[in-house]
């Protein structure tokens, strides 16, 4: 293949970011999320990769659930929206997922084919307001679902505001967590960036997703190193000097203060990289910034490499990776590096590294 966009995808980045992860953890269970194709990384690839070194992994969804059992991975998986028909909870049972349970439709369901399942979570609303039932009837949902035969029932919540530990809404729903779920040996609270800030308790387990990935938690960059396991790369495919007044791109957003050299890579939103990324977005060559110069387009993008030395057609340009890295790429483009993550599309290579 002749078109050089690729995403390269560092399985060993991710078994390292594990470690960094477990290492602090020790009297945790740790459940790997790779919901959303591992956000973006490839759910069957890297499962395969970090199924020996997790103790479970979680979907979104049941359809999800299935690939990577179809793929031979044998590890529990957590499915996080639960069922959201009958058949999803008999699929549940035969192919030994935990459904997260959270609403009284659900419950039903499980009066009848609970017996199939050897674990459920009950998901708890503390505050965040998007799933879960109130925390008034923890007991009483607990108490039934193991009557219906279920081996073994979790309590999870989901903190709304995990990355600000001293947040208000942070505190409120520690508090009514700890009010309501005393026995901590089944119960899991904590997402990527709860992990890392350490709200944990001292036993449960932890998901995590995001920083599975090497992404920064606000707050976090340099206290905890983690590595960056997808990296966004393209190539140089035009040169083109761009005299001062002279603009570049859809709508001539860009316009040249001085005389400068402009570089186009054949990457866009097609792909998955933001449209709504600023003039001065980053971009990598040679090492050297080179800043993205007027509006991406869905096939190519154009930057300005005046300043870069040894530029060159086929040039190596790097979007994100370990610099700039995709939070980076993700402050420029008002979202989050989540988003990038997971909406790049199947049209940019992917390469694994293990």
């Amino acid at each position: 293949m002749s078109r050089t966009t690729t995403v390269h995808i560092d399985l060993a980045a991710i078994s390292e970011n594990i470690h960094t992860l477990r290492a602090p953890l020790a009297a945790h269970r740790f459940m790997a999320v790779v919901k959303a194709d591992a956000y973006g990384h490839g759910a069957v690839r890297v499962a395969q990769h970090i199924e020996p070194m997790v103790d479970a992994l979680a979907v979104a969804f049941t359809e999800e659930a299935v690939a990577l059992r179809e793929a031979g991975i044998s590890a529990p998986i957590l499915i996080l929206e639960g069922p959201h028909t009958a058949s999803d909870l008999t699929m549940a049972g035969k192919l030994d997922f935990w459904p997260v349970i959270h609403s009284d439709e659900q419950l039903e369901w499980c009066k009848t084919l609970g017996a199939e399942l050897s674990q459920a979570w009950i998901k708890l609303d503390t505050g965040m307001h998007r799933l879960g039932f109130a925390v008034e009837r923890y007991a009483d949902i607990h108490d039934a679902l193991l009557s219906y035969g279920i081996g073994e029932v979790t309590a999870m919540s989901h903190l709304a505001s995990a990355e600000e530990p001293d947040d208000a809404l942070t505190r409120a729903q520690l508090r009514t967590w700890d009010e309501t779920v005393r026995d901590r040996s089944n119960t899991s609270l904590h997402n990527s960036a709860a992990t890392q800030h350490a709200l944990s308790g001292p036993s449960g387990w932890v998901r995590v997703g995001y920083a599975l990935y090497g992404g920064q938690i606000k707050g976090l960059r340099d206290a905890v190193p983690l590595r960056p396991a997808m990296r966004l790369s393209s190539s140089i495919i035009a040169l083109r000097d761009v005299r001062t007044g002279e603009s570049v791109g859809y709508g001539g957003r860009w316009t040249a203060q001085r005389d400068s050299v402009i570089a186009t890579l054949p990457v866009g939103y097609g792909d998955g990289y933001p449209w709504g990324a600023a003039d001065g977005t980053p971009v990598y060559v040679n090492g050297e910034i080179a800043p993205l110069v007027g509006r991406v387009s869905m096939d190519m993008v154009t930057i300005d490499v005046t300043d870069c030395s040894n530029v060159s057609l086929g040039g190596l340009a790097i979007l994100w990776g370990d610099q700039p890295t995709i939070d980076d790429v993700a402050a420029h483009s008002g979202t989050i590096g989540y988003e990038l993550m997971s909406r790049l599309t199947p049209r940019a290579t992917r390469v694994y590294d293990t």
